[in-house]
């Protein structure tokens, strides 16, 4: 994927004495006093920052935080805190700029936060005025927010159409890479990992795996679907009978490249879906009407962690068991211990499985964590992204 990056540009002194406008992913959770009560993403946009002040440059930065309404600002909708934050870490003032679209007053060496983008009339529809006002505000357009690369919008889209330069941060610039290594050219066998309560919610993304991976792993609601196409009982599991010939359609297709998606030999069920609840593990096969399943069995868990050990590459999106439930954890920690220990360089992605990978302590086992859910689900569905189509286009003259 070829795009222009940041980072050349300072290393060449392209940046020095710029306007540039770096399109961040602010957007933290906060409490019912908005306090910030989880800061990666404003720590992951740092670099990018620090490294357009260290090149010279006058540098402005914004995101958008909540669901704001356009054209009506409210107090709630403000990046105070993360302009707060922001100063904390790099340990300078960082000022907060309302009312920013028409003219923002920076100096090179100076950083300014803008308020809340999707606070703009027009952000969320790419208006082309709106885009070309925001483009006049700088010299160069910095995309470092995978988050929203999958959405085309006045400041994800429009001013990259327009600014007179636009190029990829460094945490954009890591994910084309790492997406790049997993998808475009892995090291096989690539392992895929799609999990998740619905079929419906990831059918596109499985239909597109079944052309591409050598093993597709099913877990959570969407083995249960994939455990009925295979003719397996699933008692009063969570799963969509309706999408039973979708599941058989991917395991067709799997099969006729000599490919192919495991099902679970013995799975473990619950009466309720309760961490308290007695726990019970059994053949698939056996599985009764008033069962729920839970998590795959432990010998399904271990011939997964086989072939995730022999594995080139490994994409892994979604927990394959109610791992928050000490009785039903073991296939996904069994899974991410698996991944830690392989020699494959493995991509993950989705909140879920971050917060599987943080509970497990494998981060640094990781070859790259994703810091996009719904960019990287579209991503494995084969999608070519609204803001890396637009910086392949800047890119190419």
């Amino acid at each position: 994927m070829n795009v222009l990056r940041f980072s050349d540009l300072c290393a060449q002194g392209k940046a020095k004495g710029q306007r540039v406008f770096i399109r961040a992913d602010l957007n933290v959770p906060q409490d019912a006093d908005g306090r910030i009560t989880e800061d990666t993403r404003i720590r992951a946009s740092v670099p990018c920052i620090q490294q357009a002040l260290d090149a010279g440059a006058a540098v402005m930065v914004t995101s958008h935080l909540g669901r704001p309404t356009e054209g009506e600002f409210k107090p709630a909708d403000s990046l105070a805190p993360v302009a707060r934050r922001l100063s904390e870490l790099l340990g300078r003032e960082v000022p907060l700029v309302a009312d920013w679209v028409n003219g923002v007053q920076v100096q090179p060496g100076q950083v300014v936060l803008l308020e809340n983008c999707r606070v703009n009339k027009g952000e969320k529809k790419n208006d082309e005025a709106l885009s070309r006002k925001m483009a006049a505000l700088c010299d160069i357009y910095v995309n470092d927010a995978f988050g929203t690369a999958h959405r085309a919008e006045g400041t994800t889209y429009g001013i990259a159409q327009f600014a007179p330069m636009a190029c990829a941060g460094p945490l954009l610039a890591a994910e084309i890479d790492a997406i790049s290594k997993a998808l475009a050219n892995p090291k096989r066998p690539l392992v895929a990992i799609v999990a998740g309560s619905k079929v419906s919610t990831k059918l596109t993304i499985l239909q597109s795996l079944a052309h591409n991976v050598d093993q597709l792993i099913v877990g959570g609601g969407i083995a249960n679907t994939f455990m009925l196409a295979a003719g397996l009982p699933i008692g009063k599991s969570l799963a969509e009978p309706d999408l039973v010939q979708d599941a058989k359609a991917v395991i067709d297709a799997m099969k006729a490249r000599g490919a192919e998606v495991p099902i679970p030999t013995d799975v473990v069920t619950a009466k309720e879906f309760k961490a308290d609840a007695k726990a019970e593990v059994k053949a698939a096969r056996d599985v009764q009407p008033d069962d729920m399943i839970l998590d795959i069995g432990p010998d399904t868990a271990a011939q997964l962690a086989a072939q995730l050990k022999a594995a080139g590459t490994i994409v892994w999106n979604g927990p394959v068991g109610v791992f928050e439930m000490a009785p039903f954890e073991n296939g996904t920690r069994t899974i991410a211990q698996a991944i830690a220990q392989s020699d494959a360089f493995s991509i993950a992605g989705g909140g879920d499985t971050l917060a599987a990978i943080a509970k497990y302590g494998i981060e640094k086992n990781m070859g790259y964590i994703s810091t996009g859910g719904g960019a990287f689900l579209e991503v494995l569905e084969g999608k070519t992204l609204p803001a890396f189509e637009i910086l392949m286009k800047r890119a190419a003259g």
